[in-house]
């Protein structure tokens, strides 16, 4: 490596160092996976020797989890734009949405999630853990909020709805990340989120959609009809 790259890093603060290890071990993940992911090629993109990367980060397992912790709190940005939606139906598609949307922008990060760090004993006790309740708890809010407001009928379990509805997406992940699987996001979400809220809706919202649509049919035909009408009225006055 260069003398003068290496001079230049070892100027930078601790913060920035960190910062900047992190955002290179991410570029390697993407690129090789968590199978063939080696501090080697983090130090080499970064432009510092081996030990540098070691000095922050213990153990490669150590920088993984600085990663994907890192990469979960861009996750929950969904927060604001969830709390800023007040439909029921929408808040559900949201979430969906935009859990397949994170799951296709950062599939090397959600293998290592789903395959490495879910099948450790010790996960429950990791930040990765806390932060994915956090997430996940999203739905049961949705559902809650539902409930207390008549739209959503109360004799489900909300945390069991957030299971299925996680189970529907993690199946759809598998499919994706291991076979290649490609999907339609928006088509998917869409057919997820009607299906639990068509089964969880009181009955005067499970035909919600339909009924909607016969307002829009009526709303139409009762503007063409005023057309014609006032077109009727122009003729007399003649």
């Amino acid at each position: 490596m260069p003398a003068t790259a290496t001079r230049r890093s070892a100027r930078l603060p601790p913060d920035d160092r960190i910062a900047e290890i992190m955002a290179h071990a991410r570029r390697e993940l993407a690129a090789r996976g968590h199978e063939s992911f080696v501090t080697a090629g983090v130090a080499e993109r970064v432009g510092v020797s081996e030990a540098t990367i070691y000095r922050y980060f213990p153990t490669k397992r150590d920088l993984l989890l600085r990663v994907a912790a890192e990469w979960f709190g861009e996750i929950l940005s969904l927060e604001p734009a969830l709390a800023r939606e007040t439909d029921v139906f929408e808040q559900l598609r949201l979430v969906i949405r935009h859990s397949f949307e994170v799951l296709r922008q950062e599939p090397s990060l959600s293998r290592f999630v789903l395959t490495e760090m879910r099948t450790d004993p010790a996960y429950r006790s990791t930040e990765i853990y806390a932060l994915n309740r956090r997430f996940t708890s999203t739905v049961v809010t949705v559902i809650e909020h539902g409930i207390a407001d008549g739209i959503l009928r109360d004799d489900v379990s909300p945390t069991l709805v957030r299971d299925m509805v996680f189970g529907c997406i993690e199946n759809r992940a598998w499919a994706y990340l291991r076979e290649k699987r490609d999907f339609p996001v928006e088509e998917t979400a869409d057919s997820i989120a009607r299906v639990v809220f068509s089964g969880l809706a009181v009955e005067p919202l499970r035909d919600r959609k339909r009924v909607e649509a016969a307002l829009d049919g009526l709303e139409a035909k009762a503007a063409a009809l005023g057309d014609e009408v006032a077109a009727l009225r122009a003729l007399a006055r003649r």
